[in-house]
């Protein structure tokens, strides 16, 4: 019976969609987090009548056919860019984007990656970088002697340097922005990647025209909705138990066939 395929597929679709859901209420603490939605379509339909075919010599045709589905199959996992929520840290490297827009950071493997999280730190040689010592484009370098940091809306970095009375420009944050945030490649860590279906990066100064404006002593939260969420599972629950139904009902249905005389 095509009835125990399209429910175990039916069961499946929905354990994936419980996993996305999951994953987004295991993030919603995550600094810049973009939350994920599982996008499901039909299967192929299998033609028992075609619409259309020729129902007798006269010309007359069969204008509802009769198609059987085959079940579901999970499309794609959706990122949704929208802008998370900001709050206040007082950490003068913390810096939170408003707006369209990435930090781009130097990996290890020469390779660039972009992250909404700015929650930056200082290395030994004073480079400010990421969580995990990834440096930021263009390097920006705090001295020593610093008192303390500025980072304005634009992204241009300050620096109050004792015995100097105009605070000491040591250069200005980039932001990339993409045609398709979406289509980029996550990696972990807060990380993402290029990629053919995000298009490629463009660069230019925060508070621009098509970019966002960053604001220091703040931090992204997630965009993540909770009620939302829960409810997500209630409804994946519930799906997944009425297609475990389809296949007891299937079951059930062979098993009284079988014990015909």
């Amino acid at each position: 019976m095509r009835s125990l395929d399209i429910g175990a597929l039916g069961m499946m679709a929905q354990s994936t969609n419980v996993d996305v859901t999951s994953n987004n209420i295991a993030n919603m603490t995550t600094t810049g987090y973009k939350r994920q939605r599982a996008e499901f379509q039909d299967l192929l339909y299998q033609d028992l009548r075609r619409a259309g075919s020729p129902s007798s010599d006269t010309g007359t045709i069969v204008p509802v056919g009769v198609q059987v589905g085959l079940g579901v199959k999970t499309a794609a996992i959706g990122r949704y860019t929208g802008q998370g929520s900001v709050t206040m840290t007082e950490n003068e490297l913390d810096v939170a984007l408003q707006g369209r827009g990435y930090f781009q950071v130097d990996l290890p493997s020469g390779e660039t990656a972009y992250t909404r999280d700015g929650t930056f730190k200082l290395d030994a040689n004073g480079q400010i970088v990421t969580k995990d010592g990834y440096a930021i484009q263009p390097g920006i370098t705090i001295p020593n002697n610093a008192k303390s940091v500025t980072i304005n809306g634009s992204g241009e970095v300050y620096a109050e340097i004792d015995g100097q009375v105009a605070p000491q420009n040591l250069g200005q944050i980039q932001l990339a922005t993409f045609i398709n945030p979406a289509g980029m490649s996550a990696m972990g860590d807060n990380l993402f990647l290029e990629t053919d279906a995000s298009g490629t990066p463009n660069t230019g100064t925060a508070g621009s025209v098509g970019f966002g404006s960053m604001l220091q002593g703040y931090l992204e939260s997630s965009n993540v909705n909770v009620v939302q969420e829960i409810t997500n599972l209630i409804k994946a629950q519930r799906a997944y138990e009425m297609n475990s139904k389809s296949i007891s009902t299937s079951d059930e249905m062979m098993s009284a066939m079988s014990n015909l005389r």
